[in-house]
């Protein structure tokens, strides 16, 4: 199937997942290829600070993620896009890409989505799970704690049936106990 050319969509596979901020008219389970979901970004701003970076989200290269794809309204794409620059592009360590993503009914379509920028400064790279819990533990940003961004990231790809076995490792270091220990 191809994808009506008035269409925009964005794709979405942490936070924007659960608390995308825009209007949309549909929402679509959707698969990136080439590019998966890590927990590789130094979050300075909404999830801890330059001081004492948390770590969030961001698309690293290889193999696939699932998220959501957000179909937009063409009377509301450039609000939407002015919206997701101000709240992505903050320290500039995503790249705004448009790829192609596959939607659950099969069709494939252009979405906007961020990349991580591995040459940025805030990039962390692939870190073990016991060191992204002993950074998330203790990060706070303008948006919370770092810990509630990962739990509420992976509750909801829980809900959506998506399996996030590294994800799930370091939410069960900050969990049941585990967050006392890595704070020490």
């Amino acid at each position: 199937m191809a994808a009506d050319m008035d269409e925009f969509w964005v794709f979405g596979y942490g936070s924007l997942m659960w608390n995308p901020g825009f209007r949309f008219e549909e929402k679509l389970t959707a698969r990136a290829f080439g590019y998966r979901r890590s927990l590789c970004v130094r979050s300075w701003v909404h999830r801890g600070t330059e001081r004492h970076p948390g770590l969030v989200l961001g698309l690293d290269y290889g193999g696939s993620c699932i998220g959501t794809a957000f179909r937009v309204a063409p009377a509301q794409k450039a609000e939407v896009i002015d919206y997701l620059r101000e709240r992505e592009l903050v320290t500039h360590v995503y790249k705004e890409r448009t790829m192609p993503v596959q939607l659950s009914s099969g069709q494939r379509v252009p979405a906007l989505t961020y990349v991580i920028d591995r040459s940025h400064v805030q990039y962390a790279g692939a870190l073990s799970a016991e060191e992204a819990a002993a950074t998330v533990a203790v990060a706070t940003g303008k948006s919370g704690p770092n810990s509630e961004y990962v739990l509420n990231t992976l509750e909801h790809l829980r809900e959506m049936g998506i399996r996030d076995h590294w994800l799930e490792e370091v939410a069960a270091k900050l969990t049941a106990g585990g967050a006392e220990s890595l704070r020490a």
